[in-house]
């Protein structure tokens, strides 16, 4: 049998980081890329003559109001209606507080799981059982992998929950479980929702998994994404294969400049990391965030912070990338800063003595926050009221200083 297991659509969630791209052609791509995957997706599960499709949650993005999003994915269930192939459908958090979630009306070969308690719809002439229950309000907070039932012989089983496994700390908890819960069904099969990365949770003879979500939304959901192709028979171990579906792609790429001589040593080795992953993500649109790091006399040079956006910049648009962001760590090498240790000193100390101050910290972003403030949050640059990005950007100056510091010792 094969499945296709996807989750965490979010369609026509709003996409973060844009606001540097204006009205483009690549942010209008951007804006549209959680509607292009999902259409993907469809395509995925015909071209792969899948029997079923599993969506284990967060279809919406939360009170999402606009009913052309709900009409947008009936008619890609009706795509599938009309080739043959079921869906299993489980509300996830977002899509418990979903006003489209409630009123739409599926196709008929979509089957929407229970969220009152563990459902089962079996398929005889597939030959599938498929066990899950959905979430009847945002905050679940319990464990409801115990009330699951028992596996069906002959068939292949598959549970379907959105979850945040236990030890996972960087996502909000929402019906917590352990690996061995999962595996303790003894289901061939297990799909999970709510992680955005794709990853394993139990291996070995009942696998469960999360299948990431299917496009990334904003620079920290990085690398590629898509959904799971997963191939199984009654009592026999599941394989599971990546489909990459995401339209376009955010890249971290990181420069360390020790061993570099100057800035245009650096600005050619960010022109080729960015050349790298534009190869590897193509023919998907690429929106970088470039980290400058390490010790090295170009450090100085690179204080300079419009020829370094303007270099960068150009280096992105010639590897076909668009750049969304620079961060600047780099610092001078150790003997640069010996000339006066003193003064280097009392940098690093004003500095951290800075960011050791939350409310000082505040009260000098305060005037830049009431003026510009909501603007930057809302375009994921920059959020002012966060002590520890505050801080962060504390350290950030004062390497910043540092280096020209020594830049300047240099030049004498």
């Amino acid at each position: 049998m094969r499945l296709v297991h996807a989750a965490d659509l979010h369609l026509d969630s709003p996409l973060r980081g844009l606001a540097r791209l204006g009205d483009s052609e690549l942010a209008g791509t951007l804006r549209a890329a959680t509607r292009r995957a999902c259409e993907n997706l469809v395509d995925a599960v015909v071209d792969h003559r899948a029997d079923a499709l599993l969506l284990a949650g967060d279809v919406y993005d939360g009170d999402w109001k606009d009913y052309a999003t709900g009409a947008f994915f009936v008619r890609q269930l009706s795509r599938l209606h009309d080739e043959g192939i079921p869906v299993f459908l489980i509300n996830g958090n977002h899509d418990a507080e979903s006003e489209i979630t409630r009123s739409l009306r599926l196709p008929p070969n979509t089957h929407r799981l229970s969220v009152q308690a563990p459902e089962t719809v079996v398929l005889d002439d597939v030959g599938l059982a498929v066990h899950g229950q959905g979430f009847a309000r945002r905050a679940v907070l319990e464990n409801l992998v115990p009330a699951y039932p028992d596996r069906i012989p002959g068939l292949v089983n598959a549970g379907m929950l959105h979850t945040s496994v236990q030890g996972d700390d960087r996502h909000d908890t929402y019906a917590p479980c352990r690996p061995e819960d999962l595996s303790g069904c003894g289901y061939e099969y297990f799909a999970l929702g709510h992680v955005h990365e794709q990853r394993t949770v139990c291996d070995g003879p009942h696998k469960a998994a999360f299948s990431g979500n299917l496009q990334g939304r904003h620079p920290q959901e990085r690398g590629p994404k898509g959904a799971l192709l997963v191939e199984v028979e009654p009592g026999g171990p599941a394989s599971i294969e990546p489909l990459v579906l995401d339209v376009a792609r955010w890249e971290l790429v990181e420069v360390d400049i020790t061993g570099l001589a100057g800035a245009d040593e650096v600005f050619d080795a960010a022109g080729a990391a960015l050349r790298e992953r534009c190869v590897q993500a193509a023919p998907r649109a690429v929106v970088a965030q470039v980290t400058l790091h390490g010790a090295g006399p170009a450090a100085a040079e690179l204080t300079e912070t419009e020829r370094v956006r303007t270099e960068l910049d150009l280096a992105a648009g010639q590897a076909g990338a668009v750049l969304e962001k620079i961060r600047n760590r780099t610092r001078p090498p150790a003997d640069a800063l010996a000339v006066d240790p003193e003064l280097t000193a009392a940098v690093s100390a004003a500095a951290a003595g800075l960011a050791g101050d939350p409310d000082r910290i505040r009260e000098l972003a305060a005037p830049l926050d009431r003026e510009v403030g909501r603007r930057l949050r809302e375009a994921g640059l920059l959020d002012l009221r966060d002590d520890a990005r505050l801080a962060a950007l504390a350290h950030e100056a004062e390497q910043q200083l540092l280096a020209r510091m020594a830049g300047t010792e240099g030049d004498r």
